[in-house]
């Protein structure tokens, strides 16, 4: 049996114990890029639900202005309250699938410009449960007279 010399004793231990090393970091690696993924698709379908819920009322606006242009105006929300039954019923339902949309509630401001029309501008304000900041989504569309 041949002797291995004492200068080369552990090596291979040595070897093993780097490349468990290396292989742990990788792993912890690609937990970390999952957990980012996660709050990142988390994010994207709160950001998804805004604009469904934004496009929701200026459609509903837009139809109601074909029949009675003066009742846009009735669209306002402020507050977390609607002036009227659509546009309350439109806010209880943006409380109901944006998380914390009650501590900030969303907006929809109506302005006349000097051109003539309506411009609407919808504000949708949220915080996901794993974030630090607010987020939000506005949209505004500008209402011709029919």
């Amino acid at each position: 049996m041949k002797s291995t010399p004492r200068q080369q004793e552990g090596v291979m231990l040595l070897e093993a114990l780097i490349g468990i090393l290396i292989f742990s970091l990788g792993v912890l690696a690609l937990v970390a890029m999952q957990a980012v993924s996660v709050s990142t698709v988390s994010n994207a379908r709160y950001r998804t639900e805004a604009s469904f819920l934004a496009n929701e009322i200026l459609s509903q606006v837009w139809i109601d202005r074909g029949v009675n242009y003066a009742n846009v105006a009735s669209y306002t929300v402020t507050g977390g309250v609607g002036a009227s039954t659509q546009s309350q019923n439109w806010v209880d339902k943006v409380n109901q699938h944006m998380p914390n949309s009650t501590a900030f509630p969303p907006t929809v401001a109506i302005a006349t410009p000097a051109s003539g029309g309506r411009q609407v501008t919808v504000t949708i304000r949220w915080k996901a449960p794993e974030a630090t900041d607010v987020s939000n989504h506005t949209a505004v569309a500008f209402i011709s007279d029919p």
